[in-house]
C-alpha cells in the first residue's frame, strides 16, 4: 500500500499538468527567415520569407519592411502554408527591419521583427536630367510621381484586426483536456479508496 499510493498519485499529478499545457500549444511563433535575423547581405533578395510554427491567417497577418530613413521597402504578402513571402524593393544600403504581427489560433497576438543589413544599395545621388532639374532621391517603391506630383509608395499589407475569437475546435480541445483530467482524478481516487477498504478487510 505504501508503494502503490505514491505511484498512483504521481500519475494523476502528471495528467493534471498536461491539460493546462494544451492551450499553450496553440501559440504561433517565428521559426526562421530569409535573410536570417542579423544577416549582412551584399545582393538584395527579390523577396523576404518568414517561416512560422503554424499556418498564419492572411486576414490577421501584417508584414512591414522599412529601410534607412524609414523608407517602405515591402509589398503585399503572399501565403504558402506556414511561409509568408513579401516582395522586397531595395533602396540605399543600411539596416532593414521586417516587422510581423499575427494572431495565434487561441486569439493571442504574436509580434516580432527580423533585422538584416544590406551592404550595397541604390545610389543616393542620381545624375540630373537633361533639363537641369534638381534630382530627386529614389524611393523604395521605384515608381514615378503621380499626377498630383507626389511620389507613390508601395502599399503595405492589410492592417491586423483588433482580435480574433477562439475557434470552436480549440475550445473543444481544451474541454476534452479538462474532462480527461477530471476522469483520471476520479479513477485514482476510487482506486485509493478501494485499496484502503481492502486493507481494512484483511485486518479483520
Amino acid at each position: 500500500m505504501a508503494r502503490v499510493v505514491p505511484v498512483v498519485l504521481g500519475v494523476a499529478f502528471g495528467v493534471s499538468l498536461l491539460a493546462p499545457a494544451l492551450p499553450a500549444a496553440a501559440h504561433n511563433s517565428l521559426t526562421g527567415s530569409d535573410p536570417r535575423d542579423g544577416a549582412r547581405v551584399a545582393t538584395a533578395p527579390a523577396r523576404i520569407e518568414l517561416r512560422f510554427l503554424a499556418t498564419p491567417a492572411p486576414a490577421t497577418t501584417k508584414i512591414t519592411i522599412t529601410g534607412p530613413d524609414n523608407v517602405v521597402a515591402g509589398g503585399s504578402p503572399t501565403f504558402d502554408g506556414s511561409r509568408v513571402r513579401v516582395p522586397f524593393t531595395p533602396g540605399a544600403a543600411g539596416l532593414y527591419i521586417v516587422g510581423y504581427q499575427l494572431a495565434s489560433s487561441d486569439g493571442h497576438p504574436v509580434k516580432g521583427e527580423v533585422r538584416f543589413t544590406l551592404t550595397t544599395g541604390t545610389a543616393a545621388d542620381p545624375s540630373p536630367s537633361a533639363g537641369g532639374a534638381t534630382p530627386t532621391a529614389p524611393t523604395a517603391a521605384a515608381a514615378g510621381p503621380s499626377a498630383g506630383g507626389a511620389p507613390s509608395e508601395t502599399p503595405t499589407a492589410t492592417a491586423t484586426p483588433a482580435g480574433t475569437p477562439v475557434p470552436a475546435a480549440q475550445e473543444s480541445s481544451q474541454l476534452r483536456g479538462w474532462l480527461w483530467t477530471i476522469a483520471a482524478a476520479l479513477v485514482v481516487g476510487g482506486f485509493v479508496v478501494w485499496l484502503q477498504r481492502r486493507r481494512r478487510a484483511r485486518r479483520r
